[in-house]
């Protein structure tokens, strides 16, 4: 591009500054820092001996339910003190109804602004439905498997947190505002509306408080195979464990799960919702303008598989982990993982812009110019025990996959073997005399390192942070 009479390299979709309108002292395309390469590596922590307790959904907890004819607003019911409202309603089918000789089920069809919807017929899981980020609002529209008689219909509107962005977003409403309606009756249209509803904020878990370590004894607790439990909806899970060793970071791998909220020791590390991401992960061109669907990474997989769990909240021994499942899963598959570094890339170009080439420039300081450096550094623990990738010339390539292209020094591997084996930090000058020589004369060249990461052994670790 031109500026102010001059010419400079700004690469797609990034930003360049220049303090003094002349000088490029940082570019978002050109960050020099180095990239980790983690994995999710098993604890010796184990999670045996589950046990869970289930949502009585034959009734609601009589105690803490009010009636009212119509809707309710749910923010304005349950107060944000959960993100959950029961709506319980009744209605009577007449013996002569013709779906109950051999027809068709009824309809039933709800209308919600979000976020999610949990449809149970006689304490019957029926189906469910969702909102989108895009639009709150949908339609739960399934058939319906009613009895002769008195029947219960039970709405779970499940709300995912407060409203935080958008134009007037403190005026939005939540739950089921209907219209609610049978279809399919002999009577046809069966609206349900303006019934006699009867409502309960929250869970009977959470209001036996079943998340605290002081009254997890509150409720009846199942042991045994969860093998026929692990689909049922609307159940809670515990399971204790001790820590694992170490003090790298963990994770609980969320992964065969459904849609709830994680509590260790009675603190919320969350909701979790195990939906999968949509979209082409094809190769990523960086031309043209910028969209969101470019370059995007993960189709197909969870949006969130991992959920952080402070090791600060952690006891030796004897740590209690709830969770809430909605829709089901198999807690016997959720595990404690370590987050480990097992390596470190960094790719730096010979003239990457650095802040003090301008203040020399600018305040004409007779200095050197100073000649960028790529810096690696291991975690705690570990040092650099070889180095997978290494080339000054024009490799290609990202992170984990890169090759060499038609320029590349031939010293490049001893160089980086030399100043960072055994070594948990090290810093290597890019400049043709540090390589030996110029190995392709006028070509911008770089810097391109993947090295591995390993826990350290007894032989102590050579400083060469200046080097």
């Amino acid at each position: 591009v031109m500026f102010n009479n001059m010419h400079y390299n700004l690469p797609p979709w990034s930003i360049s500054i220049l303090p003094d309108c002349r000088n490029v002292v940082f570019n978002t395309a050109k960050v020099g820092v180095q990239t980790l390469k983690m994995e999710m590596l098993p604890s010796n922590a184990e999670l045996l001996s589950w046990e869970t307790y289930s949502e009585d959904l034959s009734s609601l907890d009589d105690s803490s339910t009010f009636t009212s004819f119509g809707l309710l607003e749910q923010i304005n019911v349950t107060r944000d003190a959960s993100d959950y409202l029961w709506y319980k309603t009744s209605v009577d089918i007449g013996s002569s109804e013709s779906f109950l000789r051999g027809g068709e089920w009824p309809t039933l069809i709800v209308q919600s602004t979000g976020h999610a919807l949990h449809v149970f017929i006689n304490g019957q899981l029926s189906g469910s439905a969702f909102g989108t980020r895009e639009n709150r609002r949908f339609t739960f529209t399934g058939k319906v498997n009613l009895q002769a008689g008195r029947n219960t219909i039970a709405l779970l509107s499940v709300a995912v947190g407060l409203p935080n962005v958008g134009g007037h977003f403190e005026t939005w409403n939540t739950g089921i505002l209907g219209p609610v309606a049978l279809h399919g009756l002999d009577q046809g249209k069966w609206d349900l509306s303006w019934a006699k509803w009867t409502y309960q904020v929250g869970l009977k878990g959470e209001i036996m408080n079943v998340v605290s370590p002081d009254s997890i004894s509150s409720a009846d607790w199942m042991q045994g195979s969860l093998i026929a439990q692990k689909q049922q909806p609307l159940t809670w899970h515990k399971v204790y464990f001790n820590a694992p060793d170490g003090d790298e970071p963990l994770a609980l791998d969320m992964g065969s799960m459904g849609k709830g909220q994680v509590w260790i020791n009675g603190q919320s590390i969350g909701r979790y919702w195990t939906a999968y991401a949509t979209g082409n992960c094809g190769d990523c061109s960086y031309s043209g303008t910028f969209r969101p669907p470019k370059c995007q990474l993960g189709c197909g997989q969870p949006t969130q598989r991992w959920y952080h769990v402070p090791r600060s909240w952690l006891k030796p021994t004897q740590n209690l982990l709830v969770l809430f499942e909605e829709l089901g899963g198999d807690p016997t598959r959720i595990s404690l993982v370590k987050r480990s570094v097992t390596g470190v890339c960094a790719d730096v170009a010979e003239y990457h812009p650095m802040i003090k080439n301008w203040h020399i420039e600018s305040y004409g300081k007779a200095e050197e110019f100073r000649r960028p450096k790529v810096h690696l550094r291991c975690g705690p623990g570990q040092s650099i025990s070889s180095i997978k990738f290494a080339s000054f010339g024009t490799p290609l390539g990202t992170c984990g996959s890169f090759q060499q292209g038609a320029c590349h020094a031939s010293t490049s591997y001893s160089i980086l073997e030399k100043k960072c084996i055994r070594r948990q930090r090290c810093s290597v000058t890019i400049s043709n005399s540090n390589f030996g020589q110029d190995p392709c004369p006028n070509v911008l060249k770089r810097l391109t390192v993947e090295a591995v990461c390993s826990p350290t052994t007894s032989e102590a670790i050579q400083p060469n942070w200046r080097r």
